[in-house]
Parts: C-alpha cells; sequence; structure tokens
C-alpha cells in the first residue's frame, strides 16, 4: 500500500468516523447501502481489464468484483488509513493480493502513475463515496480523466428519495449526517454535464423509488 500527503483536516476525520466503524461496517451498511451488487455486476470488465475504485472503504466491493471478474486486475483508493488496513485484510484473506493494489489518496486529486504505475483504467467506479467527499465534483472529473479510451466511469449513491415518504428522507437524512453523509442534489445534473463536455454517452437510473442513483459514463471512442 502506497501513501501519499492527506489534506489532514479530511482524512482524520474519516480516520476518526471509521476507527471503530470499521469493524463492523459492512454488517450494518449491506442494509442501506443499495445498489452495489448491481453496479458491480454492470462492470463487464474486459479479460486483462483493469478497475479502479475510488473510495474503496473496507474492500467489500474489490473483493466482490474480483471475484466476479478473475481475469481483471483492480485498484483501491482511500483516503482513510483506518479503512485500508481493514480492506489490506480482506482481501488478503480472499486470496486477492496478487491482483489488488491499495493505496491511500484523495479521490479529488490523484496521481495514478505515482500511486499505482498506471496511466488509466478500463473502468472506474463510485459507491457512496461521493456523498462524502468534500468537493466532490472534482472526484468526478479526476475519474473521467483516468479513464482509458473505451472506458466506462460508474457511479451508484444516495439519491433524493423522491418517491418515497417526506418523513422517510428526514429520517434518513439525519441518521446521514452522523456519519457525515451529504447526498448529492446536483449529482445528475454534474455527470450528465461532464458527459457532454468530453462527448460521452450517459446513462442514469433511480432505484427503489429514487433511494439510490445508478449512472454509467461511457466516453465515445
Amino acid at each position: 500500500m502506497s501513501t501519499t500527503e492527506m489534506p489532514s483536516n479530511h482524512a482524520e476525520l474519516m480516520d476518526g468516523v471509521y476507527r471503530w466503524q470499521r469493524h463492523f461496517y459492512d454488517l450494518t451498511r449491506k442494509y442501506y447501502l443499495l445498489g452495489r451488487d448491481r453496479l458491480i455486476s454492470g462492470l463487464v470488465v474486459p479479460a486483462g481489464g483493469t478497475v479502479l475504485e475510488l473510495g474503496c472503504g473496507t474492500g467489500r466491493n474489490i473483493v466482490l468484483a474480483a471475484r466476479r471478474y478473475p481475469d481483471a486486475h483492480f485498484f483501491g483508493l482511500d483516503i482513510s488509513a483506518e479503512m485500508l488496513e481493514t480492506a489490506t485484510a480482506a482481501i488478503a484473506r480472499d486470496g486477492l493480493s496478487g491482483r489488488v493494489t491499495l493505496a491511500r489518496g484523495d479521490a479529488t486529486d490523484f496521481d495514478a502513475k505515482a500511486l499505482f504505475g498506471m496511466e488509466s483504467f478500463d473502468r472506474i467506479f463510485v459507491s457512496y463515496s461521493l456523498s462524502m467527499i468534500p468537493n466532490w465534483e472534482k472526484t468526478v472529473a479526476a475519474a473521467l480523466a483516468a479513464l482509458a479510451p473505451g472506458g466506462s466511469l460508474h457511479v451508484v449513491d444516495f439519491g433524493q428519495q423522491e418517491g418515497l415518504p417526506r418523513w422517510f428522507r428526514a429520517l434518513l437524512r439525519g441518521w446521514l449526517r452522523k456519519f457525515h453523509v451529504a447526498p448529492r442534489e446536483s449529482l445528475r445534473e454534474v455527470l450528465e454535464s461532464d458527459s457532454r463536455r468530453i462527448g460521452a454517452t450517459f446513462r442514469f437510473r433511480t432505484l427503489y423509488r429514487g433511494y439510490a442513483w445508478l449512472a454509467v459514463v461511457e466516453p465515445r471512442k
């Protein structure tokens, strides 16, 4: 695992939030981080392809994706050293250390060559991380810049719960604030705007009455 200079404020915040939570994170989040497995199944990674997850957390998604696409190579970036410790252990338990490389870095501004020895990736995905990242729009731009020709960016995150009762939305938002999570109201707009900027195709769907949003950006070859 590589280490680079971190903006100490956000890195320390995330380490503080997850220092203890990381030990039971996956047991609890499976009940409300919906759509992650659908994102993984939609990656359709080519044989020998490369996949980067931004905000890889405990490594849960990378482990599942590596099992599903056994010919691909995976890379994970996270700002929290605490989460990366858990991810490293999970990857080792599954015998995936030879195909998965982790690094500590800022998803809004990362150097893939310095961290991973890679110029670009066939697939990049961000699962429930944009809602935790300050200046998250920069993460979208950085991800698109790191795509290989013919690659695609996949995003799943909290939607605006537009089809759900108002009381449910209020309860959910209150709960998420405890973990410094804020669903991004302009997520679709930003992804769509960046897609137009680079001449990419854009696919978007709402899941579970707007509880989650799932998007794919695919630059034209």
